[in-house]
């Protein structure tokens, strides 16, 4: 199968661009090649090259894949991968991506082609997967490496990999071990065959030896270029997406269109309200509407002023904002029931320029149909012709607009079209309303709200609500309902252990569910043991794979025990330990998110429409497409823009990871860029500072996908 992902396109509004490349001359002359802005990518629907493939994705990094197993593919031969432009020789890929060294036939026409095309045009080649041989560089593991299982080994960058492709980590590429009883890593170490020039970027200790074998390395010989990949990865495991940056800084050579950032924003759902407290004898919430048993007593959870002096002095020493969705109600109802008294809202008006602010509507009404709460679970009530009875446009404006009042009074930092609504209600959820609520769309539009917060856990997707585009946001498995770790622990053991075990049996109606316990949790070490740890893989892994997308939590989650802080600060523990200090977590608010994921979007669809190109001559490289089209650009840090006329330059983008990237408006300018060094990428120079080469196929599966938060509340 041929998968176009970036393709030649028509030139209606150019961006040009001059980037003075390693290895090329201060001005193209008329012979040398043009070289396509779009990634190879040869696929035999192995792991390796699919992590490839989504890390490319993600970034906004045009390719093109076919897939080996398809038997209507496109051959590979010299007419595939280059042919002419006017006057120029093009070579149509930047770098090619192969499930191995050579996943061809022996004597295969088509791995000739593309040994032939690397060495023409100086193509390098990543070799996704690959197991140790003189073939790539190295010994055979049999002799003095090892060739098993790398789950839990703490591998590590070398001194070249840090000065080079992956100098945006601090050293440590621990490997993920979720499971006793699942393999999860398969690797091949060795050592370079004795005269090759191989340059290890990422090793790990040999066992039994004194001696450390190569995981990641770069491979010159035959006027060609390899990164050499011998550990089998998916897309979703941890030390893959430590590296997937760097894979794709080496074999672009750090220039190429698509930008990443690592994100994380939480936010903080039912401030000034109280949650409701799960009581572990009913094993419900009393005060939800499915707990319905007569002796059921609401005990809610609500901050302190306490709480909100902790919540500030941990941002301050986090340096990391947390988003407040707050309900105005909450506060006139406390205030109503203790004499006008309220220290909780009036230490967090103090402090309010120390948070984000989000409206989360007056009262966290439920927004969309009407409730029928007589059955378990809810139903919609319906009008006497059997219609859906809906919350009316006019209850839905004034949930709104009350509390933006309200929260405009007391001087809090809002952005005025940001909204999250109570359990994320209005928008569709099943099973009970299968459509949004009709009158949701025109009261967003009453109140020019233009960003609204949906359950990614239901739509992953962004859509347009009214004047609205959703934020999917991830629900946290810290409950609402809990304020105490023992509380989160005894209801994670009713939801995820079976009805013989004292459960509810959730997980063995649904097998799927890949949180299930074995037993159940210890209530005194439960939380800090299992929980913690779980669920800070889980935003951890969001975090690593350039997703901007918002967690949740609850405001009692930041109460009593506080629980938490732990597993936020276990993200950010992990993340500083990973990353160096130029590397930051991006910690953006709800209306910068969405933007970002709707650029996103409209990029995806730039690309795949054939409306954009790009390439380079020489020194410089030219983005063509349709005027106003936003284009994501990732160059080396020094990089310098000229302006239309100007004689003098400014660092393009924003500082990154090393590098430096953004988003450029395509206007019909011309853009100059102008990169710091020149000093030779080519394969029979000295190893660069800033590239690597390619990896080879999975022989052993994978064997951890992303976990599924269920999350709770809204």
């Amino acid at each position: 199968m041929k998968r176009l992902i970036g393709t030649t396109l028509f030139t209606t509004g150019a961006l040009v661009a001059a980037l003075v490349l390693p290895g090329a001359p201060a001005q193209a002359s008329e012979r040398e090649p043009r070289i396509d802005l779009r990634v190879l990518v040869v696929s035999d629907g192995g792991p390796a090259t699919d992590a490839i493939a989504a890390e490319l994705d993600a970034a906004g990094t045009p390719y093109t894949e076919i897939d080996l197993t398809r038997a209507d593919r496109p051959v590979i031969d010299a007419g595939y991968l280059a042919d002419t432009s006017g006057d120029r020789n093009r070579a149509k890929f930047q770098a090619v991506v192969l499930p191995n060294d050579n996943p061809f036939p022996a004597g295969s026409a088509e791995m000739a082609a593309l040994v032939n095309y690397e060495r023409a045009y100086d193509i390098p080649q990543v070799d996704a997967y690959t197991y140790a041989r003189p073939e790539v560089g190295l010994q055979y593991a049999v002799l003095g490496g090892y060739a098993g299982s790398l789950d839990g080994v703490a591998a590590q960058t070398t001194a070249a990999g840090l000065s080079g492709p992956f100098g945006y980590l601090e050293g440590a590429v621990p490997f993920e071990d979720n499971s006793p009883t699942v393999g999860e890593s398969y690797a091949y170490l060795s050592t370079p065959v004795a005269g090759s020039d191989f340059t290890p970027y990422v090793e790990a200790a040999i066992p039994g030896t004194t001696k450390r074998g190569s995981l990641v390395g770069e491979y010159r010989h035959d006027g060609r270029r390899e990164l050499v990949v011998t550990f089998v990865y998916n897309q979703y495991q941890q030390q893959f997406r430590l590296l997937a940056r760097g894979i794709v800084e080496w074999m672009t050579g750090g220039t190429h269109l698509g930008a990443s950032r690592n994100y994380f924003a939480v936010h903080v759902d039912d401030v000034f309200a109280a949650d409701d407290r799960w009581n572990s004898t009913l094993n419900c919430t009393p005060g939800d509407v499915d707990c319905t048993d007569p002796d059921a007593v609401p005990d809610p959870i609500r901050m302190t002023a306490a709480d909100v002096d902790h919540a500030a002095a941990w941002q301050t020493s986090r340096n990391f904002t947390l988003d407040m969705a707050y309900n105005a109600a909450g506060t006139v109802d406390f205030r109503a029931d203790n004499n006008g008294a309220d220290p909780l809202a009036d230490r967090f008006v103090a402090k309010r320029n120390d948070f984000r602010w989000i409206n989360h509507t007056y009262t966290h009404a439920f927004l969309g149909c009407e409730q029928n709460t007589s059955t378990v679970p809810w139903q919609c009530a319906t009008n006497p012709d059997g219609s859906i009875k809906w919350v009316s446009r006019q209850d839905v404006s004034d949930e709104i607009a009350l509390n933006r009042v309200w929260g405009q009074t007391a001087g809090l930092p809002l952005e005025n079209d940001e909204l999250v609504t109570g359990e994320h209600s209005g928008l569709r959820v099943l099973p009970q309303q299968n459509t949004d609520n009709p009158n949701l769309g025109p009261a967003l539009g009453d109140n020019n709200i233009g960003w609204l917060a949906s359950d990614n856990s239901r739509e992953p997707g962004q859509r347009q609500v009214g004047t609205a585009t959703t934020v999917p946001r991830y629900p946290m498995n810290v409950f609402y309902n809990a304020g105490r770790a023992a509380e989160q622990v005894d209801e994670y053991n009713w939801i995820y252990t079976s009805r013989a075990q004292g459960g509810s049996g959730i997980c063995e109606d649904n097998p799927a569910t890949t949180t299930c316990l074995p037993a159940p949790l210890d209530p005194a070490t439960g939380y800090a043991d299992h929980i913690v740890p779980l669920e800070r893989q889980i935003a951890l892994g969001h975090v690593l794979a350039n997703d901007p997308k918002p967690h949740f939590i609850h405001q009692s989650n930041l109460a009593e025990d506080r629980i938490a802080y732990p597993v936020l600060d276990g993200v950010l523990d992990a993340y500083d330990a990973l990353f160096a200090p130029g590397t930051p977590v991006v910690n953006l608010r709800m209306k910068d998110i969405g933007q970002e994921l709707q650029r996103r979007s409209a990029w995806r669809t730039a690309v795949q429409n054939g409306q954009v190109t790009a390439y380079r001559v020489g020194d410089t490289v030219t983005v063509e497409g349709p005027s106003g089209t936003a284009v994501p650009v990732t160059v080396p840090e020094g990089t310098l823009h000229f302006g239309s006329g100007s004689g003098s330059g400014s660092l393009f983008g924003e500082a990154y990871a090393g590098g430096r990237s953004g988003w450029t408006s395509l206007a019909g300018a011309r853009l100059t860029l102008e990169l710091p060094y020149v000093e030779a990428l080519r394969a029979d120079g000295p190893a660069p500072a800033r590239v690597a080469a390619p990896a080879p196929a999975a022989r052993v599966p994978a064997g951890v996908t992303e976990p599924v938060s269920p999350g709770a509340g809204g």
